[in-house]
C-alpha cells in the first residue's frame, strides 16, 4: 500500500464524516456534531502534535472554545458553520481568561477557504492568523498528502477505528496472500543467477505495450520466473488449481484496469491494486513493504511472461498457465 493509497483512504473516512455531519444537521440532527468534538481531539492532536482536551463536558467550559491545549497556550472552535460571524462570535465571548493564547478554527463539514483572507475583530488579543488558523477538512487533507508513508499509515489506522465504514468489509482468505507468503520465504538470491526464461520475445510484447519504466522491472524480475513456476507446483499440491486461481486474480485484475490506463501506468496500477488485495486478506503475514511490493512485482512479471496480464504479440506462444 503507497503513500497515495493511505491518502485516498484517509480522504474517504473524512468525507464520510464530513457529508454526515452537513446532512444530519440540516435534519437537526446532531450526535455527529458532538462526536466530532472528541473526534477531533485525537485526530488533530495526532496530526499536529497538539494536546488538546475536550471542555465541553467540563465545568470550566467557556462558550466559543471546545478544544484547549494548555500546554501549547492554543484553544481551537469545531464547528458545522464556517462564516467570519461564527468566528468573530467565538472571539467576542469572554476570553479573557486566554489572552495570548493562539486561537484556532475548524470548519467539520464546509469548505472554509474564504475565511483565510478575512480579518477580524479580536477583542481579547488572542494570536490568530487565518491564512493558517482556519482549518477544513481540504486543509487538514493537504497535510495529510504530504506526509511520508508510516505517518500516513498511522492517520489512516487512526480513522478506521474512530470513522468505521457501515459497509466495511470483512477480512477474507485469499490465494493470493498464500503465493505471496510462499515467495517470502523463498531465497531469491540462490535463484538469480541460474534463472532463465524460454518464451517468446518479451521484447515484441513490451513494445507491444509500449512499456519504458515497467520494462526494466520486468527485466529485473524475469529471472525469478522458472522458480515461480516450482512454487506454483508446490501451492498446487494443497488444492488442486489453486495457482490458476492466483493467476485468473491477476488477470481480471488487469483487464478491469486496462479500461482506464494503459501502459506503464497500468502496469504499477495492478501492483498497486495486487498489493492492496493481500495487505487486507486475513492470511497475509505482515512483511515489511519494500518486500511485499518486491514479491507482488515477481508474481506480476510472472503473468505478463505467461500472457495472463497485459496484449500477447501475434504468433506468440503461451507459456504454461
Amino acid at each position: 500500500m503507497n503513500r497515495s493509497l493511505y491518502f485516498n483512504l484517509c480522504e474517504e473516512r473524512l468525507s464520510i464524516l464530513c457529508t454526515r455531519v452537513e446532512i444530519r444537521g440540516k435534519l437537526n440532527i446532531l450526535d455527529f456534531h458532538l462526536h466530532s468534538e472528541d473526534f477531533y481531539v485525537g485526530f488533530l492532536n495526532l496530526l499536529f502534535g497538539y494536546t488538546l482536551k475536550n471542555i465541553n463536558a467540563s465545568a470550566q467550559n467557556i462558550a466559543g472554545i471546545d478544544l484547549v491545549d494548555v500546554a501549547g497556550k492554543l484553544v481551537l472552535q469545531v464547528s458545522a458553520t464556517a462564516t467570519k460571524a461564527k468566528i468573530e462570535s467565538a472571539l467576542g465571548k469572554d476570553l479573557s481568561a486566554y489572552k495570548g493564547h493562539k486561537f484556532k478554527f475548524m470548519s467539520i463539514s464546509k469548505d472554509a477557504k474564504h475565511l483565510r483572507s478575512g480579518t477580524y475583530a479580536n477583542p481579547h488579543g488572542l494570536i490568530f492568523l487565518p491564512a493558517q488558523d482556519v482549518y477544513d477538512v481540504s486543509s487538514v487533507l493537504n497535510e495529510i498528502l504530504h506526509l511520508d508513508t508510516a505517518r500516513q499509515q498511522k492517520i489512516y489506522d487512526f480513522l478506521k477505528r474512530e470513522l468505521k465504514a457501515d459497509t466495511e468489509k470483512p477480512l477474507t482468505e485469499t490465494n493470493l496472500a498464500s503465493i505471496i507468503n510462499i515467495i517470502s520465504e523463498e531465497d531469491l538470491s540462490a535463484v538469480a543467477s541460474s534463472g532463465s526464461v524460454d518464451a517468446y520475445n518479451l521484447d515484441d510484447k513490451i513494445e507491444l505495450n509500449k512499456l519504458e519504466v515497467a520494462a526494466e522491472i520486468i527485466e529485473d524480475y524475469k529471472i525469478y520466473h522458472p522458480r515461480i513456476e516450482q512454487v506454483y507446483g508446490v501451492f498446487d499440491v494443497a488444492g488442486k488449481s489453486k495457482s490458476k486461481s492466483v493467476l485468473d486474480s491477476l488477470r481480471q485484475t488487469y483487464l478491469r484496469l486496462s479500461m482506464m490506463f494503459c501502459g506503464d501506468e497500468l502496469f504499477f496500477k495492478i501492483v498497486e491494486a495486487v498489493v492492496e488485495r493481500v495487505q487486507s486478506s486475513v492470511n497475509y503475514v505482515v512483511m515489511p513493504l519494500d518486500e511485499l511490493e518486491r514479491n507482488v512485482n515477481i508474481l506480476v512479471v510472472d503473468a505478463f511472461i505467461r500472457c495472463k496480464v497485459f496484449k500477447e504479440p501475434k504468433g506468440a506462444k503461451n507459456v504454461a498457465t
